[in-house]
């Protein structure tokens, strides 16, 4: 039972990281993102989901 409530907590930091982690993105300047990080924001949901979930 106690690992159903680890695997819940869990999945919801990887959701809270994501969801911080497109909104990072999303606000970051074009010009920034794309010549200096080499990132387009519009890219920001596929990012974060590499970043935090790993696939």
């Amino acid at each position: 039972m106690a690992s159903n409530f680890t695997n819940l907590r869990v999945a919801a930091q990887k959701r809270a990281a994501y969801n911080r982690t497109v909104a990072e993105i999303s606000a970051m300047p074009t010009r920034l993102a794309v010549e200096d990080l080499g990132i387009f924001p519009g890219d920001a949901h596929e990012i974060a989901y590499r970043t935090v979930y790993g696939k």
